[in-house]
């Protein structure tokens, strides 16, 4: 079966993300409006700084946070074989590979550019997958690069996090270390609400772009290496082991629950408009028509 060369390419995630960016940029545009107006402008600094450090460091932050580390093809050979076997059919560019040394079985693409990328193995989904099925995973995880729609998360979850920090300091300061003298400026009150407005719309487009991601990735996934069966297999032993995985591992994962091909808890969560990935069933049936279109065209 002829595989597409633009495997990875989702038109509705192209415009999930355009319009995500354009929305995001609105509304920051009014935050950094409201902070201008409020005379608090080393606060547009930090921010300034803290883009740039999201940007170009999130990546190695990302690996710190995990415990994870970039690895030689002689330190892991069958799986940088992997990789390498994958974007030559994908015709992408080889990645930079890394291993996460936990037992909670995970994997997760970041970096902001295909030749910037690295993608992530933990110990644990290596010791538990098949070979095919941990293929499966990697091919995922490649179409996010593909789809530089890690870049586009990553800026978009700067947004809440900068309205979350400026919340967190007026309330912290009450007020005193960012009001202004001038009657005519907005008070703290209305920069803290405006930027809780901001936080807010910036969870909850991102959680939306984040599960439609993952669907348009498994699509890719079950392209590149024409078995959707061997990602659907991985996902459920992914499922099955997460419930045994200790919570306070899951719970120092949280932080990147976005970025990984399955979210780091062991139940989903009851109500899917807060949820970073849609629900398991919902990636089987999506992954199973694709098996029976692949089956077809073969």
């Amino acid at each position: 079966m002829a595989r597409p060369t633009s495997f990875g390419r989702d038109t509705g995630l192209q415009l999930r993300m355009t319009l995500t960016m354009f929305l995001l940029g609105l509304v920051y545009a009014v935050l950094v409006g409201v902070v201008i107006a409020a005379k608090v402008p080393f606060l547009l600094f930090v921010v300034g700084g803290m883009f740039l450090l999201q940007l170009f460091a999130s990546d190695k932050l990302a690996l710190h946070a995990m415990g994870a580390r970039e690895v030689t093809p002689q330190e892991a050979p069958q799986l940088h074989a992997m990789v390498e076997r994958l974007c030559v059919q994908a015709n992408l560019p080889k990645p930079r590979v890394a291993v996460a040394n936990t037992r909670m079985p995970n994997a997760f693409a970041i970096g902001r550019s295909p030749r910037k990328a690295t993608v992530c193995a933990t110990t644990g989904i290596m010791e538990l997958l098949s070979p095919a099925e941990l293929e499966g995973v990697m091919a995922h995880e490649l179409t996010h690069v593909q789809n530089r729609d890690v870049m586009v998360m990553t800026i978009a979850s700067f947004f809440a996090t900068v309205a979350a920090y400026i919340v967190q300091f007026g309330f912290f300061f009450g007020g005193g270390g960012m009001s202004s003298n001038d009657d005519d400026s907005p008070s703290v009150a209305v920069v803290i609400l405006v930027s809780l407005v901001v936080y807010v719309v910036s969870f909850l487009l991102l959680q939306a772009l984040s599960r439609y991601r993952e669907f348009a990735a498994d699509r890719g996934s079950a392209v590149i290496t024409g078995r959707p069966s061997a990602l659907a297999a991985a996902l459920m032993k992914i499922s099955g082991t997460m419930e045994r995985i200790p919570q306070k591992d899951l719970r120092s994962a949280e932080g990147m629950a976005a970025f990984y091909i399955f979210p780091p808890h062991a139940k989903q969560s009851l109500m899917n408009l807060f949820s970073t990935h849609p629900p398991l069933e919902q990636r089987l049936a999506a992954l199973s028509r694709l098996e029976s279109q692949l089956q077809g065209v073969g």
